[in-house]
């Protein structure tokens, strides 16, 4: 099950790239000189955890568009660019936040994400086989589900449960190198090769268990922007759009960007613990039973 998306991908490569530069350049030596309290470890595992998080919310809408090739509209080519634009700008109005960018991706499967870092300056995309596959009200109650995601702050509420599982990632895969490599090192305090070893791979292994915790919260913002969705376009509206992404295969966004997008795919047994989005039939009946 493909659920390594983009954000997952950059957030952890940022962090490992930390923690190499740390070791290099004798940071991580520097605290254990310091004392190496428990304390101490927990403030640098913060730094370089929300830092991760952080950079990748930073470069979150220019990665997007360059992994997707996004299309920005500047000005419209046609009346469907046109309707397209102002339906983002009406429904901006109704959530409360700022007129995104408007962009178009090609891809064959209807699909749409929002990404970005502030409420006031994010990004809307939809795919051409969206537009191609579905009316203008279902059209409109995705734009609406995305734009849910913009006003409910999701992006920014993801970093921050990102950095927090970041931190604990380093804290703990240190605790560990620590163990592994006192009971293998004869040189007292000097941190050996085994730490370093030690340290990357429980980072990795913890660093797969903590996205479940990410997914988990990933997939109740699902629900979350459904209902915002219905709310700003209809929820008649938007079940059908739903029913219609469920006709299409659930087929998803590449996994750079599947989290970020309205459809998912299906997950199996300890697969639906990485999904980043619920099964769109339980969604469907979300929306049914409200």
């Amino acid at each position: 099950m493909k659920r390594i998306f983009l954000f997952l991908v950059t957030n952890l490569a940022i962090v490992l790239v930390l923690s190499i530069v740390a070791h290099v350049t004798g940071l991580d030596t520097w605290l254990a000189q310091q004392g190496g309290s428990l304390g101490g470890l927990l403030v640098f595992a913060a730094f370089f955890g929300f830092a991760g998080s952080l950079i990748s919310l930073a470069i979150s809408k220019w990665m997007a568009v360059r992994a997707m090739g996004v299309r920005i509209i500047q000005q419209p080519a046609s009346s469907d660019e046109q309707w397209l634009l102002a339906t983002v700008r009406s429904l901006a109005d109704k959530a409360g936040v700022g007129m995104p960018e408007v962009g178009i991706f090609d891809s064959p499967q209807p699909n749409a994400f929002a990404t970005g870092a502030r409420r006031d300056s994010a990004l809307v995309a939809v795919s051409t086989g969206l537009l191609a596959s579905m009316d203008r009200p279902e059209i409109e109650a995705v734009l609406g589900h995305e734009l849910t995601h913009v006003a409910n702050g999701d992006m920014v509420t993801l970093t921050l449960i990102q950095g927090v599982v970041n931190t604990f990632v380093i804290f703990l895969s240190r605790i560990v190198g620590n163990i592994v490599d006192r009971s293998t090192s004869r040189d007292g305090d000097d941190q050996g090769i085994a730490y370093f070893i030690t340290v990357m791979i429980s980072q990795l292994v913890l660093g797969i268990l903590a996205s479940i915790i990410v997914m988990w919260f990933s997939r109740q913002r699902e629900f979350r922007a459904d209902a915002g969705g219905a709310r700003l376009a209809g929820r008649e509206r938007m079940i059908a759009a739903l029913e219609r992404l469920k006709a299409a295969h659930d087929a998803p966004l590449p996994a750079q960007l599947n989290a970020f997008g309205i459809a998912g795919g299906e997950g199996i047994g300890l697969a639906r613990l990485f999904m980043s989005h619920p099964p769109i039939e339980e969604r469907i009946a979300a929306l049914r039973s409200t």
